[in-house]
């Protein structure tokens, strides 16, 4: 819940932030004294929505590694390592992309992977993970998030936060502007009232709210698609069904809201509405129902 939270307040601090600096260039120019322009209005909404969203996307690799403190190796000094950058080269070279940058972070069962970019990506897996897993279930995980960067999954998880954004950002402008007309009776156009302020501050939390179930929606998707992937990476479905088997034993490590999309496991939140991922039962099954 602390983490959905945390989510929430970030994407509420960047469009508050974009809303001021556009306000301050002038750019916000949809309240006028022939009313509200709506096609001015979804200008603003879309890039107060998209700027963010992309912003995060392309500070996502070196976010994930000071969040985590993951170490990137760059010259494996123990047969752990080398077996890491080996497995990773070999399944990035099958799926067809680029070397990613692998790394390793002290904590519980878990692994991610992000960056803006297919070629030029970062795959990190936990101590835990490694201790905890066999390494047959360990490339299993490697395949999943290998997968997740073939899939374009970081750069289709930022345009649909980017989308859903806009809305958020469109529709609670429309109501504030409808509420500040129709409650509190404020007959100046291009000076919105009060009533105008507190209604689009409450609407950009609860369409926030709605939006974060949308992206959560989509990236437990993605999920299904990962596992699948890993499972074609490796040509047999066991060693990925076996990871999250073996996951359910253990407790998964907790990761940043920003990547959580992108990793292997995710504690389910208050609400399955909210997590990102699909509960392990379900991955499990549907990689037994693979044709």
């Amino acid at each position: 819940m602390k983490r959905i939270v945390l989510f929430l307040l970030t994407n509420l601090a960047v469009i508050a932030v974009m809303s001021v600096v556009l306000s301050v260039l002038g750019v916000n120019r949809f309240l006028t004294a022939n009313g509200l322009q709506l096609s001015t209005l979804l200008a603003f909404s879309l890039v107060v929505g998209f700027t963010g969203a992309i912003f995060s996307l392309l500070i996502s690799k070196p976010m994930a590694k000071w969040s985590t403190g993951a170490r990137v190796i760059e010259s494996p000094s123990t047969s752990t390592e080398l077996w890491l950058v080996n497995t990773v080269k070999a399944l990035s070279e099958k799926a067809g992309i680029g070397m990613p940058e692998v790394a390793i972070y002290n904590g519980e069962a878990n692994a991610f992977a992000t960056g803006a970019f297919k070629n030029s990506a970062l795959v990190a897996v936990s101590t835990g993970l490694l201790e905890g897993m066999t390494r047959e279930e360990v490339e299993a995980v490697l395949g999943h998030e290998v997968a997740h960067i073939a899939n374009g999954d970081m750069v289709t998880m930022a345009l649909i936060q980017g989308v859903v954004n806009t809305f958020v950002v469109f529709l609670a402008r429309v109501v504030g502007y409808a509420v500040d007309k129709a409650v509190f009776r404020n007959n100046d156009d291009d000076r919105p009232g009060i009533g105008y302020m507190i209604t689009v501050f409450v609407c950009e939390i609860l369409f926030g709210i709605a939006a974060s179930m949308i992206v959560n929606w989509f990236s437990r998707q993605r999920e299904f698609r990962a596992d699948a992937g890993s499972a074609n990476l490796l040509g047999n479905r066991q060693p990925m069904m076996h990871a999250l088997a073996r996951l359910g034993g253990l407790q998964p490590g907790e990761l940043p809201k920003s990547m959580a999309a992108s990793g292997i496991s995710d504690k389910p939140g208050w609400s399955a509405l909210f997590s990102s991922h699909p509960p392990l039962e379900q991955r499990i099954a549907a990689l037994q129902n693979m044709r």
